[in-house]
């Protein structure tokens, strides 16, 4: 919890690791240790855990304050630790976290309710009440349209971070940019922005965002690191240069749903034990593996660095 109190030192590229599991389909912890270490390593700037690259829906709330306990042990506030809490259930949301604050975490990122479709006024009266519950924790919406079919509005946001003084940000993982200024816009740069599509990290630097929530630093953590580093330093050609170059790791993660191309890449170079993931989804199919190693060849050697 040592950045709680000051969330505007969050900043950077946030790692949103994998949650690895056996063979056998079980939560794998001394792996999750090994991750979190290696990221440490690589000079990720914080850690995430729990949001979509975690697999959080397959798992139950046991197993996820299971997992958020064994990454804030490793992480000992070296770097902010943000870990998603969110669920479609209130009563789950509130149980998570309430884990998270009594585990030490820096911020809870909390996804908008999937499934139910609420409205902008429910969206607004979730979040409210998630804020309220937890007055000294602060609370980062988590936006993404692609997999709980909601959009929060900038309007709605505006309204929560006016409201709340413990709603400090939101991670926004939608591909429409607009979106990102229209939230800057209303909120001003006081709110805390991170990008959580790939190929906008960079971009959104330009507009005053605050870092990034990137799968892609599952697979190259130094590289994702290093480019929030020298955009901050005012080297922009080497930040343009290595967001190119992440091209074909970012293309490797959605060969299929992610995280099965990451987890099996990182099976693969010995960082987890298991390739594993959970139904519904499946391990990379043969066709996919043909398309993954491809793209690990043009990628590959930024999955080495630290």
């Amino acid at each position: 919890m040592k950045f709680r109190s000051d969330p505007s030192t969050i900043r950077g590229s946030i790692a949103p690791v994998v949650t690895p599991f056996t063979a056998e389909g079980e939560v794998d912890h001394d792996s999750l240790r090994a991750l979190i270490r290696w990221q440490l390593e690589s000079g990720s700037h914080g850690i995430s855990l729990g949001g979509s690259t975690g697999e959080p829906s397959a798992q139950s709330v046991a197993e996820r304050i299971a997992t958020m306990r064994t990454t804030a042990e490793e992480v000992a506030d070296q770097v902010p630790f943000l870990p998603g809490t969110g669920s479609h259930k209130l009563d789950e949301t509130l149980q998570l976290t309430a884990a998270a604050r009594e585990l030490g975490a820096d911020a809870a990122l909390v996804i908008t309710p999937y499934y139910a479709r609420p409205t902008q006024e429910a969206l607004y009266q979730w979040y409210a009440t998630v804020a309220r519950e937890f007055p000294d924790m602060p609370i980062v919406a988590y936006n993404v349209p692609s997999r709980t079919a909601v959009d929060i509005a900038p309007w709605t946001v505006k309204r929560l971070f006016t409201d709340f003084d413990n709603f400090v940000g939101v991670k926004e993982t939608t591909k429409d940019f607009e979106h990102f200024s229209r939230v800057l816009h209303a909120c001003g740069r006081s709110l805390m922005v991170w990008s959580g599509i790939e190929l906008l990290c960079l971009p959104l630097l330009a507009l005053g965002g605050a870092g990034f929530v990137s799968a892609v630093a599952n697979l190259a953590p130094a590289a994702v690191a290093r480019m929030y580093e020298l955009w901050e330093a005012g080297d922009f050609d080497g930040a343009r240069d290595l967001h190119y170059r992440l091209h074909p790791l970012v293309d490797l993660l959605f060969v299929e749903t992610n995280p099965a191309p990451a987890k099996w890449v990182l099976e693969r170079q010995g960082r987890i034990a298991s390739g594993h993931v959970r139904p519904p989804l499946v391990q990379p199919t043969d066709t996919g593996l043909a398309r993954i190693q491809a793209l690990l060849v043009d990628g590959g050697d930024l999955t080495a660095q630290i």
